[in-house]
């Protein structure tokens, strides 16, 4: 089936027969209350992985999200020079000065679920994190140049159910061995394929976000919120770390990738509603994106 992902095709409710309508509703309810004994250690230890030179920013906004979102800990692996401006601008966060891939293996033996991929880089540094984090077994986000390093490998590995992929539709050209115009004049079949052929949960980002699965028995779903506003740096990062978080609070890959989109869009909404679209950054998300996952809990 072929999906027009034009905003005049997305306003039609007749549009996209056969998706899944995210709605709010239906995720709001998947991250119970919380108990009254409860405690970090139950909600999960997140790694963030990135932040090679001149890209530290990748990792802070991830790694907020994530902590804004629930996760009981949040680590972040990167490069030392961001240390000082990650711990100035979220203390809540473990920072780690990873400067040589050996350092990396004692944070993933801690960590429950793994971003990787914001502010990562294509240098031999992102490479050697990137097979680290293959050869674990954990629920993992990859995003970003870990995508493109994926895409670089000789032949397509199977990432596991654990995993959610989020690429935009020029990664996902990569990924696929195809052209950008080959993702947009079909996405649907490109987010089907993509969950295939990586065998996990995998989020086509882009105007109509799509989410699928790998003989997923649910729907492939669909986000009709979002704004143009949304097109700017960091975005891509701040969803990261949500669907990390979500992850981490035990939720499976499909959910998570499900719930972080729609509420990542929704808040894209949020912000533009109250302050207007034109000069939206991606660190506004953050505080809406808490206000619809407190929503009814």
């Amino acid at each position: 089936m072929r999906l027009d992902s034009s905003p005049s095709s997305l306003d039609n409710d007749n549009a996209v027969p056969g998706l899944e309508r995210l709605d709010l509703s239906v995720y709001q309810q998947r991250l119970p209350a919380r108990p009254r004994d409860a405690h970090k250690g139950m909600f999960g230890h997140l790694l963030v992985i990135g932040g090679n030179q001149g890209m530290g920013g990748a990792v802070m906004l991830a790694a907020e999200a994530a902590l804004r979102c629930g996760a009981g800990k949040v680590s972040v692996a990167t490069l030392s020079e961001h240390i000082a401006s990650l711990l100035a601008r979220c203390p809540e966060v473990m920072a780690h000065g990873v400067d040589d891939p050996a350092q990396l293996p004692p944070l993933l033996s801690q960590a429950s679920t793994v971003v990787l991929g914001p502010g990562l880089g294509r240098d031999a540094w992102a490479e050697q994190m990137l097979i680290q984090v293959l050869e674990r077994e954990v629920p993992r986000i990859l995003d970003a140049d870990a995508l493109n390093g994926i895409a670089s490998m000789s032949r397509p590995i199977r990432l596991g159910c654990q995993t959610v992929i989020t690429p935009h539709p020029a990664e996902a050209a990569r990924l696929l061995a195809c052209r950008t115009a080959d993702i947009q004049a079909d996405r649907l079949t490109a987010a089907e394929q993509l969950a295939e052929r990586f065998a996990c949960a995998a989020v086509l980002k882009g105007v109509g976000s799509l989410v699928a699965g790998p003989g997923d028995l649910q729907r492939p779903g669909i986000c009709m919120h979002g704004n143009p506003g949304m097109a700017s740096a960091g975005m891509g990062d701040v969803l990261s770390g949500v669907v990390g978080a979500l992850l981490a609070q035990h939720l499976d890959a499909g959910t998570a990738a499900r719930y972080a989109v729609l509420l990542h869009a929704l808040a894209g909404d949020r912000v533009a509603e109250q302050d207007g679209q034109l000069g939206m950054l991606a660190s506004d998300l953050i505080s809406s994106i808490r206000y619809y996952l407190n929503r009814n809990i």
